[in-house]
């Protein structure tokens, strides 16, 4: 699509025909959806729903998260003009029906039926015929949204970027923990700990659960290829559920998060990463953890909705391999 149509392309989140192609709208002006693409609550043929989860009432340092889809929106309007670098051509935006489902509503004064509330909004969409991108909104949000997943396809193979392991024990399952959750989903068997992986982990849990843990060192000496390679190893061809927590990245790349951790990866290998291990069967995913209140320069949004771009292509990729 020729830029010069940018002169007669404006909010496209409302006014786009099609569910497919890109977009030369204006980055710095019009609604602000995902990749531009139309905001709708009619789900008929659509192939992936990006969905806000605007929660952080389970985190334990800074608040700020609740405000990271809105964010993450506005950042993507950098990316829509055209095919996602590094991806031989493959475009998500023109092969794939995707649509910008809204945020989750929620009463923010009952915390408590907040877990259910965002269940019941990802199985709708499951149920559908549809598949979830979700942007955080703090990391328990994958709590809820993995209990709907494993309602459709059994336990999952679980793929965390990640600071922390987040396996802290925690029996009580009426708690909302951002540190606690995948602690939780390995007890009641939403995700296979055998088939799991974590990536980019520096914090200490002596408990690792079972899971496979690629520490950020790891990642620093082995590079981003041959670690993307030991990835797609260990999940095979099991259902994967994606979960990029931003305090992945270092502080120095992504500032903008409630629990910042020095040592983490660079935007770089994340991106050499997430397009190497291309392939793997992705169901679901989301991007957690962008807190704009830290985000002086924008960079923590603009690398959260590379992230989300990145998971579009995955999943789609597979699908596109085998028909």
């Amino acid at each position: 699509m020729a830029l010069e149509d940018a002169k007669n392309q404006v909010d496209q989140a409302f006014t786009r025909e099609s569910l497919r192609g890109e977009s030369s709208e204006n980055a710095f002006g019009g609604a602000t959806s995902f990749l531009r693409r139309r905001y709708t609550k009619d789900l008929t043929g659509v192939d992936i729903a990006i969905t806000g989860v605007p929660f952080d009432q389970a985190v334990t340092n800074r608040t700020g998260t609740r405000l990271g889809p809105r964010a993450i929106r506005e950042a993507s309007t950098l990316q829509p003009f055209d095919a996602p670098y590094g991806w031989d051509g493959y475009d998500p935006m023109t092969e794939l029906d995707i649509v910008d489902y809204g945020d989750l509503a929620f009463d923010y004064a009952m915390v408590s039926d907040f877990p259910d509330a965002l269940t019941a909004h990802i199985r709708g969409i499951l149920d559908a015929g549809a598949a979830s991108i979700c942007l955080g909104g703090d990391h328990y949000i994958s709590f809820p949204i993995l209990k709907a997943y494993a309602e459709k396809f059994g336990p999952l193979a679980l793929l965390q970027f990640d600071a922390h392991t987040d396996t802290w024990v925690d029996d009580n399952m009426e708690r909302i923990d951002h540190g606690t959750m995948f602690y939780k989903a390995i007890k009641l068997g939403l995700i296979d700990p055998k088939r799991s992986v974590q990536v980019g982990i520096r914090t200490v849990n002596t408990d690792t659960m079972g899971v496979n843990i690629i520490d950020a060192r790891e990642v620093h000496e082995r590079g981003p290829v041959e670690t993307a390679r030991k990835i797609k190893e260990i999940l095979g061809d099991s259902q994967v559920y994606v979960t990029f927590d931003i305090d992945c990245l270092d502080p120095a790349f992504a500032p903008g998060t409630g629990t910042p951790v020095w040592g983490g990866l660079s935007t770089a290998q994340a991106a050499i990463l997430l397009r190497d291990i291309a392939g793997i069967n992705m169901v679901g995913g989301d991007i957690v953890e962008v807190s704009p209140p830290f985000d002086t320069t924008g960079a923590t949004a603009v690398a959260g909705a590379h992230v989300a771009t990145e998971l579009l292509c995955l999943w789609g990729w597979a699908r596109r391999k085998t028909g």
